[in-house]
């Protein structure tokens, strides 16, 4: 080893210290978090109840939650969606498919939006109906494997799950405080009061 090498250190050293150290360049890409914390931050940021679940029987716990918090148990839940019907039959739900007898209402989505925290929904979800006629209130029931990095991963993978019956009126949500500003890009769209029930499925 050089003499200079023992007195001052090795310069490769020194530059692996410096590269893990905390001050990253304004240059450095940034670090990318895992698309399902980013997915989590962004969706709270938009003002949205998040309420994780490792398994079906915290979902319906957690629903239960949700129902007691705002004294909904004598209220109607549009559910428009069976296969969610017979998912939740046992959950002392009062189904309705009206949209004004509703208090809440309860569906899934086809995707969780991870670079803006918003949900994309269909006509598979919502049918021919536009957001601001939904109930104020919604609980969506979804999980993990939902999670997409963007609107564009989502619409194609909407695509290719769908490929001979592509659902029409697909939309975003992504506002979920009542009374927010909003920028042109919002124009149009509803805000809603929303809970999240994830269910861990990878």
């Amino acid at each position: 080893m050089s003499l200079f090498r023992k007195l001052f250190g090795s310069k490769s050293q020194k530059t692996g210290e410096e590269l893990k150290s905390e001050d990253r360049g304004k240059y450095m890409p940034e670090v990318k978090l895992p698309i399902d914390e980013r997915f989590t931050i962004n969706f709270k940021a938009n003002g949205g109840k998040f309420l994780y679940c490792e398994n079906l029987n915290e979902v319906y716990e957690n629903l239960q939650n949700i129902i007691d918090e705002n004294k909904w148990q004598e209220k109607k839940v549009l559910l428009l969606d069976k296969n969610l019907e017979d998912k939740f039959k046992n959950s002392n739900l009062n189904p309705t498919r009206t949209v004004s007898a509703s208090t809440f209402f309860l569906t899934t989505c086809e995707n969780l939006i991870a670079d803006d925290g918003s949900l994309l929904i269909s006509s598979n979800h919502i049918f021919e109906k536009k957001l601001p006629e939904l109930p104020f209130n919604f609980i969506v029931f979804a999980t993990t494997s939902q999670i997409t990095e963007n609107i564009g991963e989502g619409l194609r993978g909407i695509k290719s799950k769908n490929k001979n019956n592509i659902p029409t009126n697909i939309t975003t949500i992504k506002h979920f405080k009542s009374g927010e500003e909003k920028d042109f890009l919002s124009y149009g769209s509803s805000a809603k009061n929303l809970y999240l029930l994830l269910l861990e499925d990878l």
